[in-house]
């Protein structure tokens, strides 16, 4: 299977919202990447659901939400009505993940888990059953345009690794650095989803960007 590519609206201009959304419904782009965070999980606060409600009649395209908030059970519901249709949380942010996860599936979305660049894939063992994407944090979350931490392509060989043992249907998605200097390892190393942020809307061409993305090798080598 081809890999899929989410550009992040992070780093859109926010004057131009819907035009950036526009250009991204009309490109090669799959999903739509949106960062919603607390200002207490990470260091730093985005936006919301009124944001994705208001940007979802822009596009048909799925929605990627990524909550990088503490105690995201209380609004999964709000976020499946707000569009979206991938929703991750943290696995440094769930009490009782296996009951989240659950939740998220129940709600008719996929269910993700993000790690961030200290938690070990083998943390993940006892849920990979029960979702359908992992989120691999390739910087510490809370701000766009960070670098790309190298190590985590051993990590996502790792998971390849024990999903592919297990014969188990998880896309491993990448977030944080991504861009066509490190694409095609990622890919090659088993990366399903490139979330580009920076990459993408900070590019003279973002829609020439994406489907610079989408053409890199998908060769996988574990």
């Amino acid at each position: 299977m081809n890999h899929l590519v989410a550009p992040s609206l992070l780093a859109a201009d926010f004057t131009r919202l819907s035009e950036e959304v526009r250009m991204f419904d009309q490109s090669e782009g799959d999903w739509l990447h949106l960062d919603v965070m607390d200002g207490h999980f990470v260091p730093n606060i985005s936006f919301g659901i009124p944001v994705i409600r208001s940007v979802r009649e822009l596009t048909q395209k799925p929605f990627d939400v990524h909550l990088m908030i503490s105690d995201p059970d209380r609004y999964l519901e709000a976020f499946k009505d707000a569009g979206a249709n991938v929703l991750t949380v943290h696995y440094e942010a769930c009490d009782h993940l296996h009951r989240t996860v659950t939740a998220i599936r129940e709600l008719d979305m996929m269910a993700g888990v993000a790690i961030n660049p200290h938690t070990s894939v083998e943390s993940l063992e006892d849920v990979l059953e029960e979702i359908d994407l992992v989120c691999m944090m390739s910087v510490n979350p809370g701000f766009g345009g960070q670098k790309f931490i190298y190590r985590t392509l051993n990590k996502i060989k790792r998971l390849k690794t024990i999903i592919i043992e297990r014969n188990l249907n998880v896309k491993i998605e990448v977030d944080g650095g991504v861009g066509l200097q490190n694409a095609e390892a990622i890919v090659k190393a088993g990366g399903d989803v490139l979330v580009a942020g920076s990459s993408v809307f900070k590019s003279d061409d973002p829609s020439k960007a994406i489907s610079d993305l989408k053409a890199v090798s998908t060769h996988t080598i574990i």
